[in-house]
């Protein structure tokens, strides 16, 4: 890595899902700027160090390791590893890209010169020490057709926005208005942002609010969002459910660690989806809880 100029990292968190990190390493290794750091956070899952090594780009790419925590995944402490990893090889512009996104060829290129030029031409900065955050696109891919690879297909064509997110042109910067759109999909910003937000809140374990808590955090930090266009990711096909049952555990337990923290409920969808299926179910006046009849067997196995 040059010590001679700023330096950009991605970080990306993982654990199985192996072919969408070898597409996503793909990806990367096609850039029309190079990162010069690739951390990958392996959580619980050895395999990962012979996927990377699997590709001719693996010399730019670190592989850490970080334990689960019981049943679930630690994905708010494995991002704030992978990024305390970058900046000790000296990374002054941070990536977190998540493990299903495949990298448009442009995406690193413009979050790199978003994040030089910090605020931009269009959108000046009144207090520029105040962090921000710059969040690309993200299109959803249906399942590859014909039982091809997505690496052999138009992407930018199969892919559809997300529809409660703004579609820029690829010149575009836009001001976020609404801090609780934020996601961790696919985003970037500067090492002296990612210290005044604090990171993620490593006490949210598993799946659920630690997204929505990081833009708390980063309000409370006075600063804001920013929509960038020519940052395309290309969010890969698995299977969800909605509400995702799977996570049910994880999500009453992080909804309610958020509400007694900032005083609102997050996910209020997924938790009134939980109700009306008898699987959760709201206190009077209280928190939620996971309802006694709840089979076990939604919570994620090892």
């Amino acid at each position: 890595m040059s010590t001679n100029a700023p330096t950009i990292a991605v970080v990306t968190i993982v654990h199985g899902r192996h072919a969408h990190l070898d597409r996503q390493l793909h990806g990367l290794a096609r850039q029309t700027k190079s990162v010069d750091l690739h951390v990958v956070v392996a959580m619980d899952d050895p395999e990962v160090e012979q996927v990377v090594a699997s590709r001719p780009a693996a010399r730019r790419t670190r592989v850490v390791d970080v334990a689960r925590r019981g049943p679930q995944l630690p994905l708010a402490a494995a991002r704030n590893r992978g990024v305390e990893v970058a900046l000790a090889a000296g990374a002054d512009r941070l990536v977190l890209l998540d493990v299903d996104c495949i990298p448009s060829p442009g995406l690193v290129e413009r979050y790199a010169d978003a994040l030089a030029t910090q605020s931009g031409p269009q959108l000046p900065q009144s207090d520029p020490w105040a962090p921000l955050v710059w969040c690309g696109e993200v299109a959803y891919l249906p399942p590859a057709p014909g039982g091809r690879d997505y690496l052999e297909l138009d992407l930018d064509t199969l892919a559809d926005p997300h529809p409660a997110r703004p579609v820029l042109r690829p010149d575009e910067v836009r001001a976020g208005t609404d801090l609780n759109l934020f996601w961790s999909l696919s985003f970037a910003l500067t090492a002296r942002s990612w210290a005044a937000i604090g990171g993620f809140d490593e006490t949210y374990v598993g799946y659920g609010g630690e997204d929505t808590d990081f833009a708390q955090r980063l309000r409370v930090a006075g600063g804001g969002l920013r929509w960038i266009g020519g940052a395309r990711a290309h969010h890969q096909h698995h299977p969800t459910s909605s509400p995702p049952v799977a996570h049910l555990h994880d999500v009453v337990e992080n909804a309610n660690r958020f509400a007694q923290r900032w005083g609102w409920w997050p996910m209020e969808g997924w938790l009134d989806a939980f109700a009306e299926l008898g699987l959760a179910r709201r206190r009077p006046g209280g928190a939620w809880e996971v309802t006694a009849g709840a089979d076990e067997d939604t919570r994620p196995r090892a």
